[in-house]
């Protein structure tokens, strides 16, 4: 059986960025006194936008960040991300199959990230999958990160609207998830969530409905 419709996370589901991510911020974050250990961004950072994961460094550090300087470090950081990616990113085992064949069986897609979109479209473009999701939220789109579920809420509802003949609020929509954060904020949204365990073990995932190890265990209907 098939979901209704799929809202796939980004970092961590489609494509294994977190690394590099981390080492941007650490570009960026070192210089000033304020870098952090990769367990402190798996603890801590990941799941933050990186509006809200350069605001708790400097929490962190307990210095003040105003929003001019803010919007700066996210500029810079975007800017060097960009750099990184054109290098080639490589996604994780049986996802571009499984977006593949979800689109061959008709189901809508969407992708819910509290990556910029800055970051997202020139990976989807290089991989040949962005036509396959009908709508694509960021952070640039919702005032919160993940937990809070503003991100998956938009992705629901634009995929209702967009479907109307195919969708309802009675439909059972899957997100596909690895982060506690992005489970939360999937769970919010009044989503059924298939948790993938690419950055976290099991054991930090067991809000989920299901857990898998790798996304071609979902390959022909295998989700219910």
């Amino acid at each position: 059986m098939y979901p209704a419709a799929v809202i796939f996370d980004f970092d961590g589901v489609i494509v294994d960025t977190e690394p590099i991510h981390y080492q941007v911020f650490q570009t960026i974050l070192e210089p000033q006194g304020m870098g952090y250990s990769w367990q402190e961004y798996t603890d801590k950072y990941m799941g933050f936008d990186d509006r809200d994961a350069f605001r708790e460094a400097f929490h962190t550090a307990g210095k003040e960040v105003s929003q001019d300087v803010l919007q700066l470090l996210i500029n810079q950081k975007a800017a060097i991300f960009e750099e990184v990616v054109t290098q080639g990113v490589t996604p994780y085992p049986g996802v571009i199959e499984l977006i593949q064949e979800l689109a061959d069986q008709g189901i809508p897609l969407a992708i819910s990230s509290g990556a910029l979109r800055s970051d997202i479209i020139p990976i989807l473009e290089q991989l040949k999958i962005k036509d396959f999701f009908s709508h694509i939220v960021t952070a640039d789109d919702v005032p919160q990160s993940k937990p809070d579920p503003a991100s998956y809420i938009g992705a629901r509802d634009k995929l209702l609207y967009s479907y109307p003949h195919q969708l309802d609020s009675n439909s059972v929509i899957y997100a596909i998830e690895d982060t506690p954060a992005g489970i939360q904020s999937a769970k919010g949204a009044g989503l059924k969530v298939v948790a993938v365990s690419n950055s976290y073990p099991d054991s930090k995932l067991q809000q989920a409905d299901s857990i898998v190890h790798s996304l071609s265990q979902l390959s022909q209907g295998n989700w219910m």
